[in-house]
């Protein structure tokens, strides 16, 4: 299995962060891809990963001092969540899981999921990373996993909201953005499109999101090479003005490995140290990365 070329491989060497994470933080965003001998990757997808398996995501976590993790089924994988529920029940207990689902489901297989740990399902609506599914079939299985008490998790790129709106605001669930949206970081932050977004999580106060992946919106792009510890400057604006809009509805994740980046492949000790510059104090910082995500994923622990 050869992966696709161009593709960057993970950050072997991460640096270990200057920010001291909050006792109890969760990466509420990752992935597993196979190992592929394992788990194969699906034949309808759009990309071929490397291999990270949850041995490495494991050892990562307890670099960066998390405690807990959220693996978000990656598109690779299509509706094969076997490598990522297999990485939520060898967690025992500190992993939770985002499936992809199919309107074919059966019951059975939504409760052997939720008893592996999984308590939300992705709607993908980035269409360089996979093909349409009609919104009858994801409401239907949004009407289905809601009596679970799981979520949606929703990726869709900033330009698309106006025609995904009455979709989205429709669903029967909490909403979970992932990366704000996506927005475009050379717009004025107070620009009507990131307005848009910013009305819709304050109109619909069951939408969350994500301020994750500063790597992949940033114009500006990486720290320079003499270590400074300020990196994606351009996406500060954005990302803090959400957190401290919607303290109580937003979450971070490292969302390693980092699958379809072919530009720079991001130190996930300098994402770490991303997070004061969003989240400026403690009582911030304690929600966003330690309340938000147990409530959402952890409920009886709270």
């Amino acid at each position: 299995m050869h992966q696709d070329p161009g593709w960057l491989n993970w950050y072997a060497g991460p640096s270990k962060p200057r920010f001291q994470l909050p006792p109890g933080s969760v990466d509420a965003h990752c992935h597993v891809f196979g190992p592929g001998a394992e788990f194969p990757y699906a034949p309808e997808r759009k990309y071929t990963p490397c291999d990270a398996s949850k041995a490495q995501l494991f050892a990562l976590r307890d670099h960066l001092g998390f405690a807990r993790n959220v693996i978000v089924q990656a598109t690779c994988h299509g509706a094969d969540n076997r490598a990522m529920a297999d990485a939520c029940i060898a967690s025992n207990g500190k992993a939770r899981g985002v499936a992809t689902v199919k309107r074919s489901v059966t019951d059975e297989e939504l409760q052997a999921l939720h008893a592996a740990g999984v308590r939300g399902v992705r709607f993908n609506f980035v269409k360089r990373l996979v093909d349409f599914t009609p919104k009858d079939e994801l409401m239907e299985i949004a009407g289905r996993i809601a009596k679970l008490g799981w979520h949606v998790v929703i990726y869709f790129e900033a330009v698309d909201l106006p025609e995904l709106w009455d979709f989205f605001t429709s669903l029967p669930t909490t909403v979970v953005v992932d990366h704000m949206g996506r927005p475009d970081v050379s717009k004025p932050v107070d620009g009507p499109e990131f307005e848009l977004f910013v009305k819709f999580m304050r109109e619909y106060p069951n939408v969350w999101s994500k301020v994750s992946c500063p790597e992949r919106l940033s114009v500006s792009g990486p720290p320079a090479v003499n270590g400074e510890r300020n990196a994606y400057r351009d996406v500060i604006p954005f990302a803090r003005r959400i957190v401290e809009t919607f303290p109580d509805r937003v979450l971070w994740g490292t969302d390693w490995p980092h699958p379809n980046l072919k530009n720079h492949m991001p130190d996930d000790g300098l994402l770490v140290d991303f997070i004061p510059h969003i989240a400026p104090t403690p009582e911030l910082q304690r929600k966003l990365l330690v309340d938000n995500p147990m409530r959402l994923y952890w409920p009886e622990e709270v």
